[in-house]
């Protein structure tokens, strides 16, 4: 496979098949239409394509005209999201659900690492779920009947490989790539009644969603989102109002890690507007006050972690929703203490994270993982790096042994502040062996 493109003007340079040398051009016979001897050399145009620097305003105003963007939509975006081949979110209906699935699938080959939805287009897409009605499912009538009996198989087949240890998962991938590509053709091209139509659309939407995680755990977000997507416009034909709380949830965890706490936090709203199990109320709460706490607003967080501790509290009559059957009370001890870390409360924080890892069963090794990090973070807080050293190797052995990219990425995360303890006794190995990982 070809290298990933690492950022939008490279991309919408390959748009227009133009090289770094004919952007240049275009750029300074713009600039002579202004009175300007030049708009840019190629030494400037690398340093833009490999994030070491941003066109200040006058240079973007000649990109934008070099490229045909209109001002208003430079304005809205931001750089550089407003280069050309930024993509929309679908909406929601059944007459975009399988274009939705198709996309999400091809996204899997799209090179562009460097993508993801626009926090006006996800407000919009959250907007729509929370007030939008799902319409009546229906097949055209010349087409072949689908059959319920592979639709148990395809049912059970998807649950056992989510199941999986993610040991096992990480090789089963493909697997469940080719078993959304079967329902999404079963969709297309299938006659059934509204039962089962519902049952494809349902099945449609797990597997987009657990295709999703794996390319979120892969770093490639631009994949997950469509996706993610995707399952949202399954689940809405559906009508099943918990999973798309689901996966809005999931579009704002990927905003709270990629440094968004805002658009988490609008998100993880509109989700709880349409989610009463107390498992999956409990999780929204403390995905947003895990949000509140990265934009530093302790009152919301603290109201949130109140409010998600009720919650998981409270015995449930029906099971929870396939997507938070796993929310526990070890995750929401160290979820709060990882709010209380980020807030500056780290003697608390390592109480809590200390009472969720006691609580979490061994089985979920990538959790564990995860929040070995967590616990990591607090202790380099407070200088005890010997045992900051401790469990980060402890979590990247794990990492290493079942395949957990994500959890990796939260390791290099801490380099920063092992690098100013390179005297310590096994941290200069620890840093060569995550160079090499």
């Amino acid at each position: 496979m070809d290298d990933p493109i690492r950022h939008p003007l490279a991309y919408a340079r390959g748009l227009r098949g133009w090289s770094q040398g004919d952007l240049v051009a275009h750029l300074d016979r713009a600039a002579r239409r202004h009175g300007l001897l030049s708009g840019a050399d190629k030494a400037a145009v690398s340093r833009w394509e490999n994030w070491r620097k941003t066109p200040n305003l006058d240079s973007q105003l000649l990109i934008a005209e070099a490229f045909g963007v209109k001002v208003s939509e430079m304005e809205a975006y931001g750089w550089p999201y407003w280069l050309p081949g930024r993509d929309e979110p679908l909406p929601l209906g059944c007459a975009y659900t399988v274009q939705a699935l198709h996309d999400g699938q091809r996204a899997s080959m799209d090179r562009r690492s460097f993508m993801t939805y626009s926090a006006i287009s996800l407000a919009g897409l959250a907007a729509q779920w929370a007030t939008i009605e799902p319409e009546r499912l229906a097949s055209g009538l010349g087409r072949k009947r689908v059959d319920a009996e592979l639709v148990d198989w395809l049912q059970e087949t998807s649950t056992k490989l989510t199941a999986l240890p993610t040991e096992q998962r990480q090789h089963t991938i493909r697997l469940m790539d080719a078993h959304l590509a079967t329902v999404t053709d079963l969709i297309e091209n299938g006659r059934y009644s509204e039962h089962t139509g519902r049952r494809l659309h349902l099945l449609a939407a797990s597997l987009a969603t657990t295709c999703g995680w794996h390319r979120f755990d892969q770093g490639r977000h631009w994949a997950a989102g469509k996706l993610w997507g995707a399952a949202l416009q399954s689940a809405h034909a559906a009508g099943d109002r918990d999973h798309g709380a689901g996966v809005l949830s999931d579009f704002a965890y990927q905003s709270n890690w990629l440094g968004e706490p805002k658009v988490s936090v609008d998100q993880l709203g509109h989700a709880l507007s349409g989610i009463q199990h107390p498992a999956a109320r409990s999780l929204l709460f403390l995905r947003r006050a895990r949000a509140h706490a990265a934009l530093g607003d302790r009152s919301a967080c603290y109201q949130d972690l109140s409010e998600a501790e009720r919650a998981l509290a409270v015995e449930a009559i029906d099971p929870a929703p396939g997507w938070c059957v796993w929310m526990s009370p070890a995750d929401l001890a160290v979820d709060s203490g990882q709010c209380l870390l980020d807030l500056g409360r780290t003697g608390e924080a390592h109480a809590r994270i200390a009472e969720g890892m006691a609580l979490l069963p061994h089985a979920r090794d990538k959790t564990r993982g995860i929040f070995l990090t967590y616990q990591a973070k607090g202790y380099l807080q407070t200088n005890d790096v010997e045992q900051a050293l401790a469990v980060t190797n402890e979590s990247l052995d794990l990492a290493t042994r079942i395949g957990a990219p994500r959890c990796v990425a939260l390791i290099r995360e801490l380099t920063p502040a092992f690098n100013t303890y390179r005297k310590v006794d096994g941290v200069p190995e620890f840093l060569e062996r995550l160079k090499a990982t």
